[in-house]
């Protein structure tokens, strides 16, 4: 099992309290001590208002954090969970991505999704079409990408997107152009996108969602003729380590209260809630590894963890490393 390591940018009101020309440094200082640790790769989010509400609190811009993080990183993959293909047309993303891929010197992934926050989609002005539109952008965005990667010049005539000669130069440096994470677990239509595109995919990390997803991707591949043992499963992780569950409680408590001072008490106690869900990695070292153990052996080969303490206290994160990952990998 691989891991990879969520970077706070404020999406999760995961920086409140740090003053604006403070979190820069956080989030660099962070992404450097993954750099130099176990982690296989580092995660941003892609969304510009913040969860479980809209605030004024900070949310920081996926993209430009890949590319900061590409100049000041080295060893390290560089993701989003999950690019929305319809926050940028999909030429300009392969261009975008294509030019961070050369400055990490390899090592961007892309995270791709049809997107869902409703909020951000309208007061950027994207209007919010139905899931199938969203969806269908999805399907011929990741064809538009993978054409620029593997020719340096793309040519598309879709229902959704129209590029004509799009020329995307200099390419990425990986072989075959950057791999791509097909982030969601719908069964008709994500999955199949998945099937026939994706590297890697991200979806439910409770145990029976992932069984049964990961049986209609296998169906999805044998459909459009590609490799299910090829395609790389992952899912993400909300990780609470403690000494013991009432030092984990004390720590969800303290996450609580940073939260409450800045968004609506009942929406943060809806998303604290998820810190204590069975499909959580909360907990002591013991029952983390247990509860990882078990979707692993499910065929989970990637998890990527999000620490809502990262800002101010890395203990979980050191427990993670020195207990969790050696007993995993």
């Amino acid at each position: 099992m691989r891991f990879g390591l969520f970077i706070p940018q404020g999406w999760r009101l995961d920086l409140v309290g740090i003053a604006p020309q403070d979190q820069w440094q956080v989030m660099r200082d962070l992404a450097a001590y993954a750099d130099a640790g176990p982690w296989d790769s580092l995660w941003v989010y892609d969304h510009f208002h913040t969860v479980p509400m809209p605030t004024a609190e900070a949310t920081h811009e996926a993209w430009t954090l890949m590319a900061a993080y590409a100049a000041t990183t080295n060893r390290i993959k560089l993701g989003q969970m999950c690019t929305a293909i319809s926050y940028r047309n999909p030429a300009y993303l392969a261009k975008v991505a294509a030019t961070t891929d050369i400055i990490s010197g390899g090592r961007v992934q892309m995270g791709i999704g049809g997107g869902w926050y409703e909020h951000e989609w309208r007061a950027y002005g994207y209007g919010f079409p139905s899931a199938g539109v969203r969806l269908a952008r999805l399907d011929e965005g990741v064809q538009i990408m993978r054409a620029a990667w593997r020719d340096g010049v793309v040519s598309f005539a879709g229902k959704h997107y129209q590029v004509d000669g799009a020329i995307v130069q200099p390419k990425p440096l990986q072989t075959g152009g950057i791999p791509l994470w097909i982030a969601g677990g719908g069964e008709k239509v994500t999955l199949r996108i998945a099937a026939k595109y994706a590297q890697y995919t991200n979806f439910t990390s409770e145990p029976d969602g992932f069984a049964h997803k990961s049986e209609v991707l296998q169906q999805h591949c044998r459909e459009v003729g590609t490799d299910y043992d090829g395609i790389v499963r992952s899912a993400n992780f909300n990780v609470v380590i403690g000494d013991s569950e009432a030092d984990v409680a004390a720590r969800i408590a303290r996450i609580r209260e940073r939260q409450v001072a800045v968004a609506h008490e009942a929406a943060v106690d809806a998303m604290v809630k998820n810190l204590t869900s069975p499909d959580s990695a909360c907990g002591t070292t013991e029952q983390v590894i247990s509860k990882l153990q078990k979707i692993k052996d499910l065929g989970c080969e990637y998890a990527i963890l999000y620490f809502p303490e990262a800002a101010y206290d890395r203990s979980s994160i050191e427990a993670f490393e020195r207990e969790v990952i050696p007993a995993l990998s």
